[in-house]
């Protein structure tokens, strides 16, 4: 593939990329509606537990594996075979498609506020048919590869870092002067309490710290290969997460947690703001909606794009078909992007159809994330453990320190993992069947499915080499 068109995009588009993957500003008003300002110390001890040490695992495995195309197959086939390897991958681009049903009515509502100064509700069906053409639009720009990512990345960090920067200065000018918080910030607010609602809402905040690994896709794309890629992608995590702590301590400085709401919660933030220094609430609604519609969509792009090239560039040639796994000048495979617009159209339509209201529609959808989604970086760490005591005498650049430290850590990490998945899974006054049967069994019959045709593939594959065997022979 040319070097004219790969290894196009440098440290900070990079940086961009990885930050428009990750950084959520919806994030914080989801958990500070949920946990109140506990949400701050919980950000901070995700980052610290949880979010570093990841992105050591994904820098880690980066310096293994130099020539991977988009790091997840690669990463788990030495360690844990190439069945749990394409299990693995298959079910991070699975999961994904779910999360767009949640996130696109998002999308709209930032665009109604940009347009109108105010959150206009459509009914869900016109929700999925306006999501559809979205999803569209970001389906097709993601296929231009990095070096169209990285610009409107760009953006979306320059348009993101102004208005986190805006709204910290003035939520510490407020509290330089006379203003009483509108949530007090005391010790007592911060602090937590552990339950089984805490733990399973944990699984969002640890969803919310991820996704550094889907920058490892575009590692092919980096001026200065994987040292680079590997000090962008680790300042990148310091300061996502101190984004999100500061962020979350500072939130109900204007508005209390009880009048936020899950759609507008940024919008409203800002607007109590304005309210404070007399500024006109339509103008900042409108600017907040402008800068949170374009985040939103730079960051529906790289999830759009992400997930497909960590699934289908590197499973094994026949396991799709020829075209679906074809990749263009851009390292993109295109026509597996357009099969998950297909995917995700049906999962809109039948979604619109199905829900009272949009609310309705989104907690579905996210229902249907809530453990899974944790399920691939699960197999990221379970593979790396393995990797730790199997095979690290692999040539590498980089280690999370010596080998039963590395192996210490990730442990630490699965457990943490598998208690909140489970928690979130089997939320508390749920009913559990259906609980059940959305998140797991729906969860296992797809995995099944899917271990099935890996099985069959390979299966075919050693009866053709043995067949070519006895014709040599």
């Amino acid at each position: 593939m040319s070097e004219s068109i790969r290894g196009t995009i440098g440290k900070f588009a990079l940086l961009s990329m990885t930050f428009a993957a990750v950084f959520n500003v919806r994030n914080i008003v989801n958990n500070n509606i949920e946990l109140g300002l506990s949400s701050a110390p919980i950000f901070l001890l995700a980052t610290v537990v949880y979010f570093i040490p990841f992105v050591f695992i994904i820098a880690e495995f980066v310096s293994a594996n130099k020539n991977s195309e988009s790091g997840m197959y690669d990463w788990l086939k030495q360690p844990l075979g190439t069945k749990a390897a394409y299990l693995g991958s298959f079910l991070y681009w699975f999961v994904n498609l779910f999360w767009f049903v949640s996130l696109l009515p998002n999308v709209i509502a930032y665009a109604s506020y940009a347009m109108l100064g105010y959150e206009y509700t459509f009914s869900p069906m016109v929700t999925s048919m306006i999501s559809i053409v979205l999803f569209a639009a970001a389906t097709h720009i993601s296929t231009k590869g990095a070096t169209w990512l990285g610009k409107i990345s760009e953006i979306v960090a320059y348009g993101v870092f102004a208005l986190f920067a805006i709204y910290v200065l003035g939520a510490l000018m407020a509290l330089g002067g006379d203003h009483t918080p509108a949530q007090p910030i005391t010790m007592e607010a911060m602090s937590p309490t552990i339950n089984w609602a805490t733990l399973g809402i944990m699984c969002w905040i640890f969803q919310a710290a991820g996704g550094a690994e889907t920058a490892a896709a575009y590692l092919k794309d980096v001026k200065g290969g994987q040292k680079a890629f590997i000090k962008v992608i680790i300042a990148a995590g310091v300061l996502i997460g101190a984004m999100y702590a500061v962020g979350s301590l500072l939130v109900n400085v204007f508005v209390p947690r009880e009048s936020l709401t899950y759609a507008g919660g940024m919008v409203e933030i800002f607007t109590g703001m304005a309210q404070y220094f007399e500024v006109s609430t339509a103008l900042v609604g409108r600017f907040v909606g402008i800068v949170l519609f374009i985040a939103m969509f730079g960051s529906m792009m790289m999830w759009t794009a992400a997930p497909v090239k960590i699934h289908f560039s590197e499973i094994p040639k026949g396991v799709y078909g020829e075209k679906t796994t074809e990749l263009n000048e851009h390292g993109v495979p295109v026509r597996a992007a357009w099969w998950q617009f297909a995917f995700v159209v049906v999962m809109l339509v039948v979604n619109g159809f199905g829900s009272e209201s949009v609310q309705d529609m989104m907690n579905q959808a996210i229902n249907l994330t809530a453990g899974t989604a944790m399920l691939p970086p699960i197999f990221i760490m379970v593979a790396y453990f393995v990797f730790r005591l199997k095979f690290d005498d692999t040539p590498r650049d980089f280690r999370m320190g010596s080998r039963k430290f590395g192996m210490g850590v990730v442990s630490v990490l699965i457990a943490i993992f598998v208690v909140s998945m489970t928690a979130s899974a089997f939320p508390t006054g749920v009913d559990l069947v259906r609980a059940f049967f959305i998140n797991v069994f729906m969860t296992a019959v797809f995995s099944a499915i899917a271990w099935w045709w890996i099985s069959r593939f390979e299966k075919k594959q050693a009866q053709g080499e043995s067949l070519e065997n006895a014709r040599e022979a």
